[in-house]
């Protein structure tokens, strides 16, 4: 009877420590893992930061030919799109919208925020290419703007074969062979024409941008809309027949979505409307639209307030909670508003 209660003793004994063997590789495996995992974390919310202004000033300055140190009209506003297209590639973990590996596979604020800035710095650079490099509808497309366009419409999350951030540099470069150009007194063909048509076309593009922006943000909270597709018109028509009223809601889980991308589309305008104004100040200043142009980058600007909440929250209209995409949406009409009077003005004698 002794023997076996002794035997029986040994092997709970073997048994238990068996077990704290094994509780001890497993935690021996899970440290690490979860280190990883903190790590992964922190370096995340560092890339999640948005990107500071730059000075436009600044920026043309030190893009200027070393030699002579030359700015002219249209150097800000090329400048201008040079730098934005930079930051979005070497900000705080380079070009997210296209990794595949955490931890960026797991952000989209900041991808979003990419793609607003993109969408408008590929407005810019077609409005440049189109217009602003063009003295009349017959005359011939610089020969940089005709490769940089089309580079920066290239596929904005492909990571290989090519890159994005390599195809977008690629641009960059040859608006840097724009802008050398500009400003290069021996070399006449590369020009910026700041006439009021041109900058009135730039100006309906982002009227466009900005209203459905506007649309998007104001849908958070889900709404019934009268169709006014074919209003104004009464022998309009269209393809496929649509309802008299269309429920527009923006899914919940696109809310910080549509949110961010907004941030970054604000981000770029502040700067490219900055450099308009000096480029275009002969203009504004016949027109007498330099104080509208200004309000339209005042409104803008509110929309850069720092988000102090950690969620992009979606209440409703005047409910408990805020609802930051219609704070937004506030900024973003405004700013449209002031657009459509800038280019009203700019049409007039």
């Amino acid at each position: 009877m002794k023997d076996k209660l002794t035997d029986l003793s040994d092997r709970l004994s073997a048994m238990h420590n068996q077990r704290a063997t094994g509780d001890s590789n497993w935690g021996l495996f899970a440290t690490p893992v979860l280190v990883i995992l903190l790590l992964m974390v922190l370096v995340g919310i560092y890339w999640s930061d948005e990107p500071d202004p730059f000075d436009i000033e600044t920026a043309a300055v030190e893009h200027a030919p070393e030699t002579t140190s030359r700015l002219t009209t249209g150097s800000y506003t090329t400048s201008t799109l040079i730098t934005a297209m930079e930051t979005l590639l070497n900000k705080r973990g380079g070009y997210l919208s296209n990794d595949i590996m955490p931890p960026s596979i797991w952000l989209d604020n900041i991808p979003n925020w990419e793609f607003g800035v993109l969408v408008q710095c590929r407005d810019m650079s077609r409005s440049l290419r189109n217009d602003f490099s063009r003295s009349q509808s017959q005359s011939v497309e610089d020969e940089d703007l005709i490769i940089t366009e089309p580079k920066f419409h290239f596929d904005n999350s492909s990571w290989f074969l090519p890159a994005t951030e390599n195809v977008y540099q690629e641009g960059i470069d040859e608006l840097y062979q724009y802008l050398g150009r500009l400003q290069d007194p021996s070399s006449p063909n590369a020009q910026f024409y700041a006439r009021a048509d041109n900058l009135r076309e730039w100006l309906g593009q982002v009227e466009k941008r900005l209203g459905s922006l506007s649309q998007r943000l104001s849908a958070s909270v889900g709404q019934v809309r009268l169709n006014t597709d074919l209003a104004g018109d009464a022998e309009a028509v269209q393809s496929t027949q649509t309802s008299s009223q269309l429920e527009v809601k923006t899914p919940w889980t696109e809310i910080d979505d549509v949110f961010y991308e907004t941030r970054g589309a604000a981000w770029a305008l502040i700067h490219l409307f900055k450099a308009v104004e000096i480029d275009f100040e002969p203009i504004l200043q016949k027109k007498n639209a330099l104080i509208s142009l200004r309000q339209i980058i005042r409104e803008l600007e509110g929309t850069q307030e720092s988000v102090w909440s950690p969620v992009i929250l979606n209440g409703s209209g005047f409910g408990l909670f805020a609802n930051h995409s219609l704070v937004m949406a506030s900024y973003i009409s405004r700013a449209n508003a002031a657009v459509i009077d800038l280019r009203s003005l700019l049409s007039q004698g």
